[in-house]
């Protein structure tokens, strides 16, 4: 299930897709749009900046930017940056691997090898999908 972090995260980078190509866009102007609580949101977004999916500049005319083309931003870098592992059990994470703690024998866990199944299943999905490709289904 998707978490309303990375759900929030999702909604605010379509619409700085749509919307922020010339000039950033103030937090507060995406929050009131997509009716998120600015200190939410501006957490989000920071944690976007610093994974280097947006880029900010301060000031009057400050706000967030995509700092990635559209369709170079994957669904799976944006939920890993925002919820953290995709897999569903530590033992099979890409990125945030972890020995389980009860397992016995890792390399002939049943559970493990559905596990493993369903994450590259939904790496295949996410990794395909953009945040271009998000763009244009939502019009």
């Amino acid at each position: 299930m998707l978490s309303k972090k990375a759900k929030y995260g999702l909604k605010a980078l379509i619409y700085l897709a749509k919307e922020s190509e010339e000039r950033p866009l103030p937090v507060s102007q995406i929050a009131e749009s997509q009716k998120i609580s600015v200190k939410f949101l501006e957490a989000i977004l920071n944690d976007l900046r610093t994974g280097g999916i947006l880029k900010s500049k301060k000031g009057k005319m400050g706000g967030y930017q995509l700092n990635v083309k559209a369709s170079e931003i994957k669904m799976s870098d944006i939920m890993r940056l925002l919820d953290g592992p995709i897999a569903l059990l530590p033992c099979v994470s890409l990125n945030f691997y972890d020995t389980c703690e009860e397992c016995l024998d890792e390399n002939n866990c049943s559970i493990r090898k559905v596990a493993l199944q369903v994450r590259d299943a939904t790496l295949e999905i996410l990794g395909a999908a953009t945040l271009e490709e998000l763009v244009k289904n939502e019009k």
